[in-house]
């Protein structure tokens, strides 16, 4: 009896969570069906199998919509700014987890309480600062703006990782003659993988998906990155739904592209916090 209930358990548990996994998959599914159909049928064939697919829509987006130079923008942004983050951030971390100096605490309090700040809070104060700075409206304040925004979360991240790990390394690293540099090189880093993959992921998708910033920074069409580069087109093909259906398809599919190869990094990260917890 004991094992029929446990049966009955699972196939409701993996029902519901199948069902929840479609109520999910379905918004892609109808998004990447409507982007193969064309401007007369998008509108009266609901289904989602396309019988003559139209795969123009994805080269017009492309090509006519400059989603080549706004894709460009985005891969641009995307590693700029994560290279940034986790070089700093594991830099800063590192130090507020083995270093003592005056004022540690306060400090690193201060980057906890930056992330309790909403970022439209800092909008004004970012973009005097930008335009002072001749920063307003170039890849360059942009890429500043968002390794800023994303340090804090992640020098948490970080040092919660680092105080967790064992110092027997480190300090068979310290007496064959290694500085601090050098066991932050070759020992830390290579220990916290699994916390700089989930922060890789984390400002990855950020970055990616990021617009009100953005708007407000950028102002000149062959900077813009593809959140904001797809409003523009948007506004300038708003009847072509499947055009703009195509669009919106090429700025999904490389970041569930991503997320789907760097999931187990998170599980990894995840189950590395529990056991050095």
């Amino acid at each position: 009896m004991n094992r029929l209930n446990k049966i009955f358990i699972n196939t409701v548990i993996h029902s519901f969570l199948i069902f929840v996994g479609l109520i999910c998959i379905f918004p892609l599914l109808w998004m990447l069906a409507s982007a193969l159909k064309t401007q007369q049928t998008v509108f009266k064939d609901m289904s989602l199998l396309v019988n003559s697919p139209c795969w123009s829509n994805f080269y017009i987006a492309w090509t006519k919509g400059n989603f080549s130079m706004y894709f460009f923008n985005s891969v641009l942004y995307a590693l700029s700014v994560v290279f940034g983050i986790v070089f700093i951030s594991s830099l800063a971390a590192y130090a507020f987890s083995r270093l003592k100096f005056p004022g540690k605490n306060f400090i690193f309090y201060m980057f906890l309480a930056a992330m309790m700040i909403p970022l439209p809070g800092s909008f004004v104060p970012l973009y005097v600062l930008l335009v002072k700075l001749g920063l307003a409206n170039t890849r360059t304040g942009y890429i500043f703006s968002m390794i800023n925004v994303g340090l804090a979360l992640s020098i948490y991240l970080l040092k919660t990782f680092f105080d967790k790990l064992p110092r027997d390394l480190e300090d068979s690293a310290r007496i064959d003659g290694c500085g601090r540099l050098r066991i932050w090189w070759n020992v830390a880093l290579p220990m916290a993988k699994p916390a700089i993959a989930v922060v890789t992921i984390f400002n990855t998708l950020n970055v990616w998906n990021e617009y009100i910033l953005a708007l407000i920074i950028l102002q000149s069409k062959s900077i813009m990155p593809l959140q904001k580069g797809l409003m523009v087109f948007q506004g300038a093909h708003f009847t072509e739904y499947p055009v703009l259906m195509a669009g919106i398809t090429i700025t999904i599919i490389p970041i569930v592209f991503i997320y789907l190869f760097m999931q187990k990094f998170i599980i990894k990260g995840l189950t590395a916090e529990v056991l050095l917890g």
